[in-house]
C-alpha cells in the first residue's frame, strides 16, 4: 500500500514545488489600491539541478489574454534588470517623478503600456541580474550563449506550467544588447521545435529596439551620425573619413592621423548624452542604497533623515535619470521584496544595471541569425530612436541593407494624431524598420505614445 502511494506523493510534492515557484501580486507598495492588472512573479530553475534561478514578472494582456500575443522581454546591458523595462518603458506602471522626501516612491498607471494588447514576461537575465540568482559558484558563469540557452529553457518550462498560453503567438523582444541575444534565442527555439523538444513554442517573430548587432555597423555609424546632428564640423568629418577610411572603431595604432582625428571627435562629444543627444548630460545612477541606508532595509523607518540628503552625484530632478534613483530605492525596500515574493537572502542589493558582472561576450555579430530567420519566415520589427548615438539608426539601416532584401514599401513617414511620429520602410522577408522621431536609446522612455502605437499596429499586422 505504501509503495503504491509513493509515486502519488512524489507527484504531489513536485506540483507543490511548481505552485510555490510563482505568486500573484495584487498590491504593490507605492501604488494606491489593488492593481488593475494581473501581475505574477516567480522563479524558474534552469540548467542541471536548476542551480540557476531566473526571476520574472508576468503581466497578462489587459485586452484578451486568451488570444493576444505573448512577449518574452529581455533586458539589455548585459546586466540590467528587466524591471527597468517594466516601470520605465513599456509596462503598466511608471514612477511618479517628484523630489524624493524619504518615503517610498509612488507608482502610477502608464497609459501607453504595451500590456494593453499583449501579455508580457519580463525576465531578469543573465543570472545575477535583478532578482535572479545562482545557487552555486559554477552556476554564476555568464556568457552570450548561456543567456541564449537559459532563455529557451526558461520559456519552455514556463509554458509547461502555463499551458493556457501554448497556442498564443509568441514574440521574443528586447533592446540594446539584446540585439545580440534575441535573434539567437529565436534560432535556438526554432531548432528545438524542429527537433521535437516539448512543449513546442509557437514563436512567430521578434522585436528589437536600438539593437546592438555588429560593431562594424553600430560603432562606425557614430561619426556620420554626430556629423548629421551638428556635433562635429564638416572639416573634422572629412578628415575622419579620409584618415580612417570609414573604419573608426578598428583603428590600427600606426595610423596616427586617424587616431588624432578620433581623439578630436571624442572631445567634441564628451559632454553629450549618448542615449539622447538633445538631453542634458546627467549621472546615470544614484548613490548605492547600501551606502546611505546601511543595514536599514525599510524606507519608512525614519524618512526625515532623507529630507536634506543631496549628495553631489545625485542627478537633478530635471534629469531623466532621476527616476533611476527612485527605482533603486523602491526595489531595495524589504516591503517591496515581500510584495514581489522575492526569496529572502537570495540577493543582497538590487541594482538597476550591474556592469561589473563577469560576462563573456561570444556573439560578435548577430547578422547571421537575422539572415537565417528571414529565410524561415519570422516576422521582425526593428526600431530606432532617431536621437540615439549609442546604436545610431544609420548603423541599423546599414546592416539591414546588407541583408539584400528587396523593398516592399519604401521610406515614408508614419503618424500619430496627425503628426509625424517617425519614418518606416518595409522589406521582403517580413522585416519592418522604423524610426521614432525624438526617441533615444530606449525609445519608449522618450516617446511612449508613439512607441505604443507602433507596436499595436505592427502586432496586429497593420501598416504603421
Amino acid at each position: 500500500m505504501a509503495k503504491q502511494r509513493l509515486p502519488l506523493l512524489l507527484l504531489l510534492q513536485v506540483w507543490l514545488q511548481l505552485a510555490a515557484a510563482h505568486s500573484i501580486v495584487e498590491f504593490l507598495p507605492g501604488f494606491k489600491g489593488p492593481l488593475p492588472f494581473h501581475l505574477e512573479t516567480g522563479y524558474v530553475g534552469v540548467d542541471e539541478a536548476e542551480d540557476v534561478q531566473l526571476f520574472y514578472y508576468f503581466i497578462k494582456s489587459q485586452r484578451n489574454p486568451r488570444d493576444d500575443p505573448l512577449l518574452l522581454w529581455l533586458p539589455g546591458g548585459p546586466g540590467c534588470s528587466a524591471f527597468c523595462a517594466l516601470v520605465l518603458n513599456i509596462g503598466p506602471v511608471n514612477f511618479e517623478v517628484k523630489e524624493y522626501n524619504g518615503s517610498l516612491p509612488t507608482l502610477v498607471l502608464n497609459p501607453n503600456s504595451w500590456t494593453q494588447v499583449s501579455s508580457i514576461i519580463f525576465l531578469d537575465l543573465p543570472v545575477g541580474t535583478g532578482f535572479s540568482y545562482a545557487r552555486t559558484p559554477l552556476a554564476r558563469q555568464r556568457s552570450d550563449f548561456k543567456q541564449v540557452s537559459h532563455a529557451e529553457q526558461f520559456l519552455r518550462k514556463w509554458l509547461a506550467d502555463h499551458q493556457e498560453f501554448l497556442a498564443n503567438p509568441i514574440y521574443i523582444a528586447g533592446a540594446s544588447y539584446s540585439g545580440k541575444i534575441v535573434p539567437a534565442i529565436v534560432q535556438n527555439i526554432s531548432d528545438g521545435n524542429n527537433d521535437g523538444i516539448k512543449p513546442l513554442i509557437n514563436v512567430k517573430g521578434y522585436i528589437l529596439g536600438s539593437p546592438a548587432t555588429d560593431p562594424t555597423f553600430d560603432l562606425n555609424s557614430r561619426i556620420p551620425f554626430a556629423h548629421g546632428m551638428g556635433l562635429i564640423s564638416d572639416e573634422l568629418h572629412e578628415s575622419l573619413k579620409k584618415s580612417c577610411a570609414g573604419e573608426y572603431q578598428t583603428i590600427k595604432q600606426s595610423n596616427a592621423d586617424c587616431l588624432r582625428n578620433v581623439e578630436a571627435f571624442d572631445k567634441c562629444i564628451s559632454d553629450i548624452d549618448d542615449s539622447h543627444v538633445l538631453e542634458p548630460k546627467c549621472p546615470t545612477d544614484a548613490p548605492r542604497p547600501i551606502e546611505i541606508l546601511g543595514k536599514r532595509r525599510y524606507l519608512n523607518e525614519n524618512p526625515q533623515e532623507f529630507l536634506h540628503f543631496k549628495p553631489d552625484d545625485l542627478p537633478a530632478i530635471e534629469c531623466r535619470s532621476y527616476v533611476n534613483f527612485l527605482l533603486i530605492y523602491w526595489a531595495n525596500d524589504d516591503n517591496v521584496r515581500k510584495a514581489l515574493h522575492v526569496r529572502e537572502g537570495s540577493i543582497e542589493e538590487w541594482k538597476r544595471c550591474d556592469f561589473q558582472l563577469p560576462y563573456t561576450k561570444e556573439i560578435k555579430s548577430s547578422i547571421k541569425f537575422h539572415i537565417d530567420l528571414g529565410i524561415k519566415g519570422y516576422r521582425r520589427l526593428i526600431y530606432s530612436g532617431d536621437h540615439d548615438m549609442v546604436a545610431p539608426f544609420l548603423g541599423t539601416q546599414a546592416w539591414i541593407r546588407s541583408l539584400n532584401y528587396s523593398i516592399v514599401d519604401d521610406w515614408h513617414p508614419w503618424h500619430l494624431q496627425g503628426q509625424v511620429a517617425g519614418y518606416t520602410r518595409t522589406y521582403s522577408s517580413q522585416l519592418t524598420f522604423a524610426t521614432v522621431k525624438g526617441g533615444g536609446h530606449t525609445a519608449p522612455a522618450y516617446r511612449p505614445a508613439e512607441c505604443f502605437a507602433m507596436f499595436e499596429r505592427w502586432i496586429a499586422q497593420e501598416h504603421l
